[in-house]
């Protein structure tokens, strides 16, 4: 895998993150925040569209005092198809021409019940937004990044993706499918000038917790791994515009995620044997309690 992608990152070049007008999905905090705050940093313009329209003017108020860029929020819900249609729209209106740049962040936490307990309510509202927010991102920005005929759009997933951890199954499910349309996306637009990055980190601190649907045991497991990893948001912004403008499909940006890839890859079946057995032997989490109120961290990418 890294083989190729540094052999594309060499072919394909280019800076697309400087100086580009760029949509943010989710951008009222967390990675959002932190790739709004990037791509200001670098010279360009950002529309930061959130559900909660406080958040995003606050990250347009951080933009222009640390940075003086142009930015605007945007309300947007995007497992709404006509919130992000709209989004589009305005942006195109904003910009005086389509994006360059699409980056489809905005996801909530889930976790702490096995399938079977979790249902239909939590699982539609999380693929609402982690799967249905990301294709319709995708579907309603691609004609306009196609339009500008160069750019980037990088899609926010998870190593949940790949990893499949028990009592994650909504957000395992939802990570994953934001990894096969990405690579979909990647060979469908491969030569236009579009670059398309997945980005699958392990655990980010970040203050959006509260947004998620997480049992309190699970909520204390996270709390406890996030501390271990130590990425920032800023650190995994940084890290995946940089590889969308090297043309680079994956970033994992935490070795734990590497690892997780690796062995999931060549060794299938014993991974997932051993996943199981260290599932029996964790404390099992009361499907029926809640994350404390106030917490603070969530679990990969929002």
């Amino acid at each position: 895998m890294w083989i190729v992608d540094n052999l594309v990152a060499a072919l394909g070049g280019g800076r697309r993150s400087h100086g580009a007008k760029a949509v943010v999905t989710g951008a009222g905090s967390g990675i959002g925040r932190a790739f709004a705050l990037e791509l200001a940093a670098r010279g360009g313009e950002v529309v930061c569209a959130d559900i909660d329209k406080d958040r995003a003017d606050e990250t347009v108020r951080l933009i222009g005092r640390i940075h003086g860029r142009p930015a605007h929020a945007v309300f947007c819900d995007v497992s709404r198809r006509s919130d992000v249609e709209s989004l589009a729209m305005h942006a195109e209106l904003l910009f005086g021409g389509p994006p360059t740049l699409v980056i489809n962040n905005a996801g909530v936490g889930i976790g702490g019940k096995p399938v079977g307990e979790i249902g239909f309510d939590d699982w539609q509202w999380a693929l609402g937004i982690n799967m249905w927010g990301v294709v319709h991102g995708s579907e309603i920005f691609v004609p306009q990044l196609r339009a500008a005929g160069r750019g980037g759009i990088i899609n926010v997933a998870s190593a949940a993706g790949f990893a499949a951890a028990p009592s994650m199954g909504p957000y395992n499910v939802s990570k994953a499918a934001v990894m096969s349309l990405s690579e979909t996306m990647c060979a469908e637009l491969s030569g236009s000038g579009i670059a398309v990055t997945v980005l699958c980190p392990t655990f980010v601190r970040t203050n959006v917790a509260r947004d998620g649907r997480i049992t309190a045991g699970s909520m204390r497991l996270a709390e406890t791994l996030m501390r271990w990893t130590g990425f920032t948001p800023e650190q995994v912004a940084r890290s995946t515009l940089d590889a969308n403008d090297r043309g680079r499909l994956y970033v994992l940006p935490q070795l734990d995620a590497q690892l997780i890839w690796h062995l999931k890859r060549h060794f299938p079946a014993l991974y997932t044997h051993a996943l199981g057995i260290v599932n029996h032997l964790l404390p099992q989490d009361d499907p029926n309690s809640a994350a404390p109120a106030g917490a603070s961290n969530e679990k990969t990418g929002v």
